[in-house]
């Protein structure tokens, strides 16, 4: 029997820049990535947390998650999650505070696992030994020839799907489109990812001119707050293109929303922003019960054992972004071979570790218990 009792907590924030001055999607700007980086102690054993939020995230976990976990069980992951929802409640829980919420429970679930001396995906299920992973980038910053050579280079790594952004520039869309199949040949699959992008018509009219070139999955067509316009994508569609949508979820409500509206073919969900491991299988979840397939939306590191521990996530996003900052920050990142991710059971808990060193020149703030 385990009587452990947690001790510590640090958080610390971090922002990385982008390899170039910017880079863009269908409706965003960015410069920078923020990582937060939790770590808790208890029984001798530091669990593992991380999530792409704000600096202020750090903030909500000092003053209002830590209060509620200090000399509390470790192993009691459910209760810990939903006495920190409720904590929020005056907050906001989407936002600031869901990424806060993310990144000490996947933190308190890594910390759970090594305890056990177990690893992550068979203390949450072990439902197979890895998870079909998909590039994704090609960002509408990108040149055509920047596009070609990502999305052609992952396709000869062996990938086999991959994502590229658009939406910024519709009249572009199509040519771009047409480019980046060409690059990667007929074999590898093709998504396309608008952010939101786009009218409900317009959606549906790039809808059958991307099915010629057989585009078979449609990310946000149009907002995913619009689930009226994506149930009309998704009823008059193309045959064969998934309509996806769910990155921005950050509650279980928005899940069921989302689901009850039949809004989408293939729901998305992001462990870093919908509550850690918890909301990640809460969503799952409500996905198995709609008959529906998960997808897993960036943070591979993570992903990759949250997906491989469930039998309805359909694969992970291998984001441009966050493969590079996870390779910095982390040891033992999960291998990709032959366009699937693996992560290493025979290590307890997610098997990453931690490179505080490497990780320095990034830092934001700092904050550890007493």
């Amino acid at each position: 029997m385990i009587d452990a009792r947690i001790t510590r907590l640090t958080v610390r924030a971090y922002s990385v820049p982008t390899l170039t001055d910017a880079e863009t999607d269908g409706t965003a700007c960015w410069d920078s990535t923020g990582v937060l980086i939790v770590e808790v102690e208890a029984g001798g054993k530091t669990g593992l947390g991380y999530a792409y939020a704000d600096a202020a995230a750090a903030g909500v976990i000092q003053h209002t998650l830590w209060p509620l976990l200090d000399g509390q069980n470790p192993l009691d992951t459910a209760c810990h999650f939903w006495t920190m929802a409720g904590a929020v409640r005056n907050l906001g829980w989407p936002g600031v505070a869901a990424g806060a919420i993310s990144a000490v429970d996947v933190a308190l679930h890594d910390l759970k696992a090594r305890l056990l001396d177990i690893s992550l995906v068979q203390m949450l299920g072990g439902a197979r030994e890895s998870v079909l992973a998909y590039g994704s980038g090609g960002f509408t910053s990108y040149s055509v020839q920047e596009l070609e050579k990502q999305l052609g280079g992952w396709a000869q790594q062996g990938l086999k799907a991959v994502k590229m952004k658009i939406g910024s520039r519709p009249e572009d869309d199509l040519n771009r489109v047409t480019a980046a199949r060409a690059a990667i040949g007929n074999d590898v699959a093709l998504f396309v990812d608008a952010n939101g992008a786009y009218s409900r018509k317009q959606a549906l009219g790039f809808a059958e001119k991307f099915a010629d070139l057989n585009v078979s999955w449609f990310e946000e067509p149009v907002s995913s707050d619009d689930l009226a316009g994506l149930r009309l994508l998704r009823d008059r569609g193309p045959g064969g293109m998934q309509i996806a949508a769910g990155e921005y979820g950050y509650t279980p409500t928005y899940f069921h929303h989302m689901l009850a509206a039949g809004a989408v073919d293939t729901l998305q969900a992001d462990g870093t922003r919908c509550g850690g491991a918890s909301g990640f299988l809460n969503a799952a979840a409500q996905a198995q019960g709609a008959g529906l397939p998960l997808s897993a939306h960036t943070a591979p590191a993570l992903h990759a054992s949250l997906a491989s521990a469930l039998p309805n996530v359909v694969n992970v996003e291998y984001f441009f972004d966050h493969i590079r900052i996870e390779d910095m920050f982390f040891d033992g990142v999960p291998e990709l071979r032959d366009g699937f991710l693996y992560p290493d059971r025979s290590q307890p808990g997610l098997g990453l570790t931690f490179k505080a060193a490497d990780a320095q020149p990034y830092l934001q703030t700092e904050w550890r218990s007493s």
